[in-house]
């Protein structure tokens, strides 16, 4: 998907609007389906577009977020490929309450979740503490 700001060559309103592709804009303004959304005017053009670049030494985003998924990790335990059943004997009572991180494949958290055992992916892999150097 593209979003070109659009500028009313009647009206003068700036507008903005979605399109797959540039070749779709194209096609779509060709057959007068692109129409300014207050007079309804065919006569549309590309308005000029700064482009969106990062300012230099812009604080990285992923970063931001990988800190932040330790942050959320340091009270939790992990279990590796038993989550799946450490979750549900927490949740039958068989052992305590803890946060615990581990691997389930996307099965195993759908039935998990089916089962009424509240589950959430992490936005990034963790690393096992047995690998981590």
């Amino acid at each position: 998907m593209i979003v070109f700001d659009l500028q009313c060559r009647d009206g003068g309103e700036t507008f903005e609007a979605w399109f797959r592709s540039s070749a779709d804009y194209d096609e779509q303004r060709a057959a007068g389906l692109v129409q300014c959304p207050v007079c309804r005017s065919a006569n549309i053009e590309k308005a000029p577009m700064a482009p969106r670049v990062p300012r230099k030494g812009s604080s990285n985003s992923l970063a931001k977020l990988a800190a932040l998924q330790a942050e959320m990790l340091k009270g939790s335990r992990w279990v590796g490929d038993e989550f799946t059943d450490t979750a549900r004997a927490m949740h039958g009572g068989e052992i305590a309450l803890e946060q615990v991180h581990g691997n389930a494949t996307l099965e195993q958290a759908k039935s998990l979740a089916e089962d009424g055992i509240p589950v959430a992916p992490l936005p990034l892999p963790v690393t096992p503490p047995s690998q981590v150097n």
